[in-house]
């Protein structure tokens, strides 16, 4: 089936959603979903939203600083910026929509200070900030005429001038996006979606590692999309793994024990009961996440242990719970009172830093193509992500991306050109199987060799391995009908293989990307 749209949004979190709330007065929009529209990233995303609203005590510069400092100086500074300025004018916009941000009785926001904020600028709604903004949105997005919203519906490839028999290589000039071919999961069919704008906004793609609190959709599928087109992706090295995964085995995704835990006064323990932060920086619990994960890293594999714990008895029982019910309600569940029992926390995979570059519109490499929230790279983040600003920089961006698509629009038409889908090819419960245990074996080869601590022969066997389970899903993926599985399959060796690459590439530790072959990073703060 052919389907023609002004707008094709693949992706449905907070980038996704305000873009195409942007732009719906201006044209069709498909919201392509490639499961129920609360599985996103930022359902999850306990913290807040960072903006500087308190100008008694905060300014932008205070912000911006804290950024680059975070960002371990290789953020690009115009997209800082761009994100610092422009948040409170977006946090406005967020309000209009119903989002609910939590309030002290005078009316002034309850803001929250995080790990590398030197000031308290975090906006949230209890600790389900995420989720108060998912449901917001979603309520808008359904109650606009002109967005349809496509659940089950999973993209398999951008389409460009390559499915029109061009030759189109990393070094082809003016490569187009025409539009994607999408999997109708309840037919089994793959339609062919046209667009003049298409924005990918799929997220993440944490669910390559064993343990992360991303859902499991995060499989990169955006990223790995505009590689497959020859778009440019960078940074993949960053990987921000977050300290304080709820340690429960068995679980998959690991349940966020939020960083505005460590901001309220949580204290980090070893399994003894001992702080061991001191040893590590200054900040202590309120040092940034790479140097908190490392930490943690280190005290587990120095004393032998699989966890450590995040101590909050010392606070107030009844704040404890008014401020994190969701955290007490799911550790009560599993037998741990938080106002009277340590948590056992674990470093799991958290947030990609890197993705599908960008420039300060949202624009892509490739023409007609826009990439926003966590599958872009807008240079934002740099080595490392400074907490809560992942939302602000999503609907900042979306915000650019929706009036650059809206000036632009009328130059474009839908290429009618476009040959349909290749339908041929069976899947049996063999391969099924054969898929599933691919999924395992690239989880464990991500978590044991690219994983918080590198070193140059860990990533060489990395490569070696992902290499093998390419070129056995490659011939695998010619031969049988598209499924969701063996796309997740592709996309999550895919995006292995650019994160082990990268990493590989830059010879020296740096923000998220620690390697003991390169001990001692510069300290980059005089530039």
């Amino acid at each position: 089936m052919i389907r023609k749209y002004d707008f094709l949004v693949i992706g449905s979190g907070i980038a996704g959603m305000s873009f195409a709330l942007k732009v719906a007065h201006k044209g069709s929009v498909a919201l392509i979903c490639k499961a129920g529209l609360e599985e996103a990233n930022t359902y999850y995303a306990q913290g807040g939203i960072a903006s500087v609203t308190n100008l008694k005590v905060d300014n932008f510069e205070k912000h911006i600083h804290d950024t680059m400092v975070a960002g371990d100086w290789i953020s690009d500074r115009a997209a800082v910026e761009k994100v610092v300025r422009n948040a409170p004018s977006q946090i406005e916009e967020l309000i209009k929509w119903g989002v609910d941000f939590d309030k002290k009785e005078n009316g002034e926001f309850d803001l929250h200070r995080e790990g590398g904020h030197s000031e308290f600028r975090i906006l949230h709604h209890k600790d389900n900030t995420g989720a108060e903004i998912q449901t917001s949105l979603i309520e808008e997005v359904k109650r606009h005429p002109n967005i349809t919203v496509f659940t089950n519906f999973y993209a398999v490839e951008i389409i460009t001038q390559h499915h029109l028999g061009i030759i189109v290589t990393r070094h082809t000039p003016g490569i187009k996006c025409y539009g994607a071919y999408v999997l109708n999961e309840a037919t089994g069919e793959v339609d062919t979606f046209l667009s003049k704008v298409t924005v990918m906004a799929t997220g993440g793609c944490e669910a390559v590692y064993r343990h992360t609190t991303n859902p499991l959709v995060a499989t990169g599928d955006g990223i790995a999309m505009v590689y497959r087109a020859k778009g440019i992706v960078k940074d993949m090295e960053f990987i921000q793994f977050h300290p304080t995964a709820l340690y429960h085995p068995g679980d998959r995704p690991s349940f966020l024990i939020t960083e505005a835990m460590r901001g309220y006064g949580g204290v980090l323990r070893n399994l003894a009961g001992e702080e061991f932060m001191q040893k590590y920086d200054p900040r202590l619990s309120l040092a940034p996440r790479d140097i908190v994960a490392r930490a943690i890293d280190n005290e587990m594999k120095q004393r032998g242990e699989d966890h450590v714990y995040l101590d909050v008895t010392h606070k107030d029982p009844e704040e404890t719970k008014k401020h994190f019910p969701n955290i007490y309600k799911k550790c009560l569940s599993l037998g741990i009172d938080i106002t009277k029992d340590y948590i056992p926390v674990a470093p799991a995979a958290h947030y990609l830093c890197g993705g599908i570059k960008v420039d300060l519109d949202g624009q892509s490499s490739i023409k007609r193509l826009y990439a926003l929230g966590e599958c872009s790279c807008t240079g934002l983040h740099g080595g490392n992500r400074l907490a809560s600003n992942s939302l602000i920089e999503a609907i900042v961006y979306a915000d650019s991306a929706a009036k650059h698509a809206i000036s632009v629009l009328d130059r474009y038409d839908f290429n009618e050109d476009i040959p349909e889908w290749n339908a041929e090819g069976t899947m049996n419960n063999e391969e099924r199987i054969l898929i599933t245990q691919s999924m395992k074996e690239v989880n464990q080869i991500m978590e044991a060799y690219v994983g918080i601590v590198r070193s140059n022969l860990r990533l060489v066997r990395a490569w070696n391995r992902l290499d093998i389970l390419y070129e056995e899903t490659e011939r695998l993926f010619k031969r049988v009908k598209a499924s969701r599985e063996i796309c997740e399959l592709r996309n999550m060796i895919n995006v292995g293989y650019l994160i082990t690459r990268q990493a590989m590439e830059r010879k020296e530790s740096r923000g998220l990307h620690y390697t003991i072959d390169y001990p001692h990073p510069c300290n980059k703060e005089s530039e």
